[in-house]
Formats: structure tokens, C-alpha cells, sequence
């Protein structure tokens, strides 16, 4: 079976319709590398998208979790395992299949990145949204 692989680039995609796309074709076999992750979209408004991620690292205690990272990888990482079978092994696998990149890794310069026309923050009208690397700025990650 030849092993098929996608690059996606992020920009301007709207979270959670990416993270669905993604995690159907890392079900499905596929390869998947977003890159540009940090560009994505999440909809909403900044106090609202704010506040819950300071409740999601205001969550537990420091040894026992849940450990939430600060990187833009690692939100979006945590947003595409919410959306697969992750405690099983074919979800644990798709999970594995899948990488994001913040900006254009070098071996992806000559390559043609796929775009998700139909889930671009474009397509909303009067929307508001927060980049995820307002996000990673705000919870003190490296931008």
C-alpha cells in the first residue's frame, strides 16, 4: 500500500474545522504535516477564548494534571486528540501520523500546500477570532 501524504497549510483556517479535516484523513492513513499552524483561527471573542484557557491551566495541580502546553503545536495537538478515538489504537496511530509545524519547514518550500477553501475565516461573515499565537503569546509561550 504506498502511503499517501498531505501538507496543509493553516493559514487563515478556522481550528476546529481543520482539526476534523485532519484527524478523518489520519483515520483514513494519510500522512498529514499542517504547517503555519500558528496562523490557524479560533473563532469567538478574545475574552471568552482567553478566559477558558486560563481555566484549562488553572486546572488540577502542578504534579497530577492535566498538563497543557503553551506552544502552538500543543494546542492544536490537544484539539485534534478531542477529536479522535485516542484512547484506542487506531487513534493513538492517527495521532502519531499527524505533525504541525509552526512556519514553513525547508523540505516543504517546493512542495504544493493544500488549503481548506471551504473553512477559511473568510467564509464567516462578521466573525470574531483570536490567532492561536495571540494565544500562545498570552499563556507565555515562545512565539
Amino acid at each position: 500500500m504506498k502511503e499517501e501524504h498531505l501538507v496543509i497549510n493553516a493559514e487563515g483556517i478556522i481550528l476546529g474545522r481543520l482539526c476534523s479535516y485532519v484527524a478523518k484523513k489520519a483515520l483514513l492513513g494519510y500522512h498529514v504535516d499542517v504547517v503555519y499552524v500558528e496562523k490557524c483561527i479560533i473563532t469567538g471573542t478574545p475574552q471568552i477564548i482567553f478566559a477558558k484557557f486560563i481555566r484549562f491551566r488553572r486546572m488540577g495541580e502542578p504534579f497530577h494534571g492535566p498538563f497543557i502546553g503553551r506552544s502552538a503545536q500543543d494546542l492544536f495537538k490537544r484539539s485534534l486528540r478531542r477529536m479522535l478515538p485516542h484512547k484506542k489504537a487506531r487513534g493513538i496511530n492517527a495521532l502519531a501520523r499527524v505533525k504541525a509545524y509552526k512556519g514553513l519547514p525547508a523540505r516543504y518550500k517546493d512542495q504544493k500546500l493544500e488549503t481548506l477553501a471551504q473553512s477559511h475565516v473568510s467564509k464567516v461573515p462578521n466573525t470574531k477570532y483570536v490567532r492561536l499565537e495571540e494565544v500562545t503569546k498570552f499563556l507565555g509561550g515562545n512565539t
